[in-house]
């Protein structure tokens, strides 16, 4: 017998002999034959789903072993990089309270995310990560979508906003008035603050009554169909606090790959945010200059065209928050630069670590790691964090 002292990254339990187990908790014990007898940490999984549905992973553990699992995945990426720091105690969105999500809907009716390491639709009766505004929709969702005859599988995005839930299919496209009544019926029902479709030419407006807007900061963004935003509303708010903290003091801030402007709106600074989607950046321009907010907007492809040292050096702190690949060209940039405090918010500890050990090498203290669990009982992980250097 052999007792679990860990979860890994993609979220089997591993016991004291090196054995790889699913649906394992730490402190539960492994018999000879690889039965589970559950531990402490070990709890009953809420929802009937699971562990078919790949929505989440984790549901089998309590609050206190799902966050050492978060520490534990920054601690381990950071170590391995030789890069030490102090890492807080993470923040954890509670259960039904993300506000963003992709679904999948087959031409049968079938719609919810797709089963774990596999393409196959799990058809939701139930969710317990979804917001209730969500979840109320994938039943009259379910019965309309397949009156469009697509022919092949569709993506519904689902993100709720200032005016209700707005709703994005992308692959198909409604023809006629009779589909063009039903999606009215169904909006006004349910009280839908958009519905669009993308058949791969661009979103399409359908049902619109007044601009669909999502408040950062306390200024209301326009809101494009389709748009990044933070899963949840409790996640947002951790790394936004951990930002501002970050470069408090900063009275000149660059904020890279700002998106519709969650950090920059909410800095007290001079705002130079740089995006490259269009439509996030005009969004934020528009936004920022209703609400008088000192903010100058730039579309820029940091990948491509990363702000060089010369003009980062013009900066008292820079905000990034890149994609999963990091923010590789530009740290590059940042490493050589005189810039004192760097705010780095990342969805990936991995290349986070890769970008950190640059960072450190040119000289910078990675101060602390503030993680956030926003995607409940994911094996996703997200992070707030502060760099520093001393002036030359």
């Amino acid at each position: 017998m052999s007792v679990i002292v860990r979860v890994a990254a993609r979220g089997e339990g591993i016991a004291g002999d090196g054995r790889h187990v699913a649906l394992a908790a730490p402190g539960d014990t492994l018999t000879d034959d690889g039965a589970i007898i559950a531990g402490p940490h070990h709890i009953d999984p809420a929802c009937r789903h699971y562990p078919e549905c790949g929505g989440c992973q984790l549901q089998h553990l309590d609050d206190e072993s799902w966050s050492a699992f978060i520490t534990d995945r920054i601690a381990s990426v950071l170590d391995a990089h030789g890069v030490p720091a102090p890492i807080r105690p993470p923040a954890l969105s509670p259960p039904r309270t993300r506000r963003r999500a992709s679904l999948h809907v087959e031409p049968s009716g079938r719609m919810g995310f797709t089963a774990e390491r596999s393409h196959q639709i799990v058809d939701l009766h139930e969710c317990h990560v979804l917001a209730p505004e969500l979840f109320a929709l994938v039943r009259p969702l379910k019965r309309l979508l397949p009156s469009l005859k697509a022919k092949r599988r569709l993506d519904v995005h689902l993100t709720l906003a200032d005016q209700g839930v707005d709703v994005l299919v992308r692959g198909v496209a409604p023809e006629g008035l009779a589909h063009h009544d039903a999606l009215t019926a169904l909006a006004q029902a349910h009280g839908v603050a958009r519905v669009a479709f993308d058949d791969g030419i661009g979103p399409e407006t359908h049902w619109e009554p007044e601009p669909v807007t999502i408040t950062l900061g306390g200024v209301a963004v326009p809101l494009p169909p389709g748009s990044f935003l933070q899963a949840t509303v409790e996640g947002e708010a951790a790394l936004v606090a951990a930002t501002r903290e970050a470069v408090q003091g900063a009275r000149i801030v660059a904020d890279l790959f700002a998106g519709l402007g969650t950090f920059a709106l909410s800095l007290d600074a001079r705002v130079y945010a740089a995006e490259s989607a269009r439509d996030a950046i005009m969004a934020l321009k528009a936004a920022a200059g209703r609400a008088q907010r000192p903010v100058f907007t730039e579309q820029r492809d940091l990948f491509r065209r990363p702000l060089t040292t010369a003009e980062l050096d013009r900066f008292d702190a820079v905000v990034l928050d890149p994609p999963r690949a990091g923010a590789r060209e530009q740290v590059l940039q940042l490493a050589a630069s005189k810039v004192a405090t760097i705010g780095y918010v990342s969805c990936n500890p991995g290349s986070f670590a890769r970008d950190a050990q640059d960072l450190c090498k040119a000289g910078y203290t990675l101060d602390w790691v503030q993680p956030v669990g926003q995607f409940r009982w994911s094996t996703h992980v997200e992070l707030a964090s502060r760099f520093s250097r001393s002036p030359a």
